[in-house]
Order: structure tokens, then C-alpha cells, then sequence
């Protein structure tokens, strides 16, 4: 992966991150470029600094387009805003005061940029544990009770984050998209309380029953899919909910405690872990990463299973990848992009292109 800044790997995946993204509507690539050469490596304030800047003035031209009238400027330019300010918020810790006012401005340009799209979402709410997960139903146009993927996030994503790809990707092909912040992620976290679970399955149990009861789409025609940890989620979801059609693990996650076992309780993500988890330190962290783990679950997904693999990953190494391959007893395919290849870094941020075979195995299970 191309590094922005040559001795700072994190810093420099989410400058690929976003930059893989404004094809999509998440940025433009020169702005993206301006912000982070304003930057100052290590200080994480300046790193929210220039993200808001940015996303201010892409508001800025937003709400200018559409004081004129011009809806389509204004949208590409919410659409940028919302992402610049997601951006903005990945850093700062669970407790600094300026976190959930920075998330509701991305939410909120967000759903503005995304109401004056040729196909606008449906806003939803599922109910869970004592409040809702909330999300996005991005209808594949023409499609009435047709195929749809449930997607989760991984440990920083949000539903709003999901459209940059995912649901293009998916809705190009004839596949609706229900994108969801699930226990631990995005909203259900951060404005209702729901801290991340092991058996993720129920949140995707949540997520069937709701769209089948809700969304004009075929119930047997329904798989599961997420990014990052969310391989950990999409698997546990395939394994202990039969009635997905398909799995598709974005980014395999076979043992998360092995994950953060190479991590220091100092590293950037460990307060967010443990906000995520809703602990007060790294020991009471760790103790809950001893439950996320595929051992005895692989083995019990019926769906046909599509794993993609960067093998260059420096988050989630590549092993999980073989090791949740080698346990499935279902369908499976497995694709490790080589590291001599752009692609192989973490989720294909440095080249998404290598996703879209993944989109058309999709298609194909979800056809039959």
C-alpha cells in the first residue's frame, strides 16, 4: 500500500481509505491530498482539524448549491462533506465532548446528500435490546421482491460509510443493500448504547426477520455480508442463522483476541475498544476478545461462503483468512490477493477493484 506518510501506517491507510472512496462520492481526491499535507504526523488534532475544515467547506458549497437551486452540486457535495466529517470523528476518543457532534454532522450531511439521489434510501430502525440499530434500505432500482445483502460494518464503520461502494456495487447488479450499524458500531453505539456482542448472530437474526417483515424482498433470497472485524460478524451471522443464502466475509476475522494479542493497551483504537465493549480498561477488553473467535463456528455455515483476503494485510493478518477457509465445510471460495499486487493491504482500500469478482459471486448465489 502506498503510504502518505512513509513511517506511519495508520495514518496513511485512511488517506488510501478515503481516496478509494471519492470515486464513490466519499471525497475528491486533490482535497483529500490538501488536508493531509496540512497535517502534523503523530498530532491526532491536526488530524481533526483539517478533516473538519474540509468537511466545512464542502458543506459550505453544499448548502450554497442549494440555496441557488443546483441539487446535483449540492449532493455530490453533502455526500463529500458526510465522509470528510466521519473521518474527522475516527480518532477522537470515546470521552472528548466534540465526538457525537462531530458523528451527527456526518449523519446529517449524509442523509441531506443522499435524499437528492436518483434512488434515495430508506431511513430504518430495526428494534433491538432496548432501542434500534439504525441504517440505511438502498433499493436496487426496478427490484420488488428481489435479492438483498444485510451488510455490517467492521470496528470503525458506520451504515452512512456503506454506500461508498457497497451499495453502488450492489445495486448495479440487481441487489438491494440494507446497511446497518450493528451492536458496537456507528449509531446503535454512540447515540442508543448498544455495545458490540460475540453472537453477533442475533443482531443479524434482528436484521432478517425485520427486512422480511418490512422491505418488499425475497426472504429466500437474503445474504450476509461486512468488512474488517465485520468477517468475524458475517460468519457468526452465516453460522447460527440458516436462513442466509449466502456469506460473503470482506476481510476474514478468525480469532480477534489473536488480533489485538500483538497490539499495546496504548494503541489509537484501544480506548474505542473498549468504549465499543463498554468496559473501563484493556484487561476488561481482552477478557470480552477471548469470546470473538471462529473456533467451533466455521465449521456450522451451511451458506456458500465467499472469502477476499489482502495478503499484504497489516490489520488482520492473512491466516485468518486460510484459517476460517480451512474450517468451512460448505461451499467456499477463497481469494488472497498477492502482495506483489495492489489490493492486498487491508479490505483492498489501495485498489477496490479486487472486490468487484466478490460482487459477482454474489450475484450469481443470489440468482439461483
Amino acid at each position: 500500500m502506498w503510504r502518505y506518510f512513509p513511517d506511519n501506517y495508520m495514518w496513511s491507510y485512511q488517506i488510501v481509505r478515503m481516496i478509494s472512496q471519492s470515486y464513490f462520492g466519499g471525497g475528491e481526491v486533490n482535497e483529500i491530498l490538501d488536508a493531509a499535507s496540512k497535517m502534523e504526523l503523530g498530532d491526532f488534532e491536526s488530524f481533526h482539524r483539517e478533516w473538519m475544515n474540509t468537511g466545512h467547506k464542502a458543506l459550505s458549497k453544499a448548502n450554497d448549491a442549494m440555496d441557488k437551486g443546483n441539487k446535483e452540486t449540492a449532493r455530490e457535495a453533502y455526500l463529500r462533506s458526510a465522509n470528510y466529517f466521519r473521518t474527522a470523528e475516527f480518532f477522537l476518543q470515546p470521552d472528548d465532548e466534540r465526538k457525537i457532534p462531530t458523528y451527527l454532522k456526518s449523519v446529517e450531511s449524509f442523509k441531506k446528500g443522499s435524499e437528492l439521489l436518483d434512488h434515495p434510501p430508506k431511513v430504518v430502525n430495526i428494534p433491538f435490546e432496548h432501542a434500534s440499530l439504525p441504517g440505511y434500505f438502498f433499493e436496487a432500482p426496478g427490484q420488488k421482491n428481489g435479492p438483498m445483502m444485510v451488510m455490517f460494518g467492521g470496528l470503525d464503520s458506520t451504515a452512512e460509510e456503506l454506500y461508498y461502494g457497497p451499495a453502488q456495487f450492489l445495486n448495479a447488479r440487481g441487489i438491494s443493500l440494507l446497511a446497518l450499524d450493528g451492536p458496537g458500531q456507528g449509531g446503535a453505539l454512540r447515540l442508543h448504547h448498544i455495545h458490540s456482542r460475540h453472537d453477533y448472530d442475533v443482531a443479524g437474526t434482528a436484521a432478517y426477520e425485520w427486512a422480511v417483515d418490512n422491505l418488499d424482498v425475497d426472504r429466500d433470497r437474503i445474504g450476509v455480508m461486512a468488512v474488517s472485524m465485520g468477517g468475524y460478524m458475517a460468519a457468526r451471522c452465516a453460522a447460527f442463522e440458516p436462513r442466509f443464502k449466502a456469506c460473503a466475509i470482506w476481510g476474514a476475522v478468525y480469532d480477534y483476541n489473536d488480533v489485538w494479542a500483538k497490539r499495546p493497551d496504548n494503541h489509537p483504537l484501544a480506548k474505542i475498544l473498549q468504549h465499543i465493549f463498554g468496559v473501563e480498561d484493556m484487561s476488561a477488553a481482552r477478557a470480552k476478545l477471548q469470546h470473538y473467535n471462529l473456533r467451533g463456528v466455521a465449521d456450522k455455515i451451511k451458506a456458500p461462503t465467499y472469502i477476499i483476503h489482502g495478503e499484504d494485510d497489516h490489520q488482520n493478518k492473512v491466516d485468518n483468512a486460510y484459517n476460517v477457509y480451512n474450517d468451512l465445510t460448505c461451499s467456499r471460495h477463497l481469494k488472497i490477493v498477492p502482495k506483489s499486487s495492489p489490493g492486498s493491504s487491508h479490505c483492498q482500500v489501495d485498489n477496490i477493484t479486487e472486490t468487484y469478482e466478490m460482487y459477482d459471486w454474489i450475484k450469481e448465489q443470489l440468482e439461483k
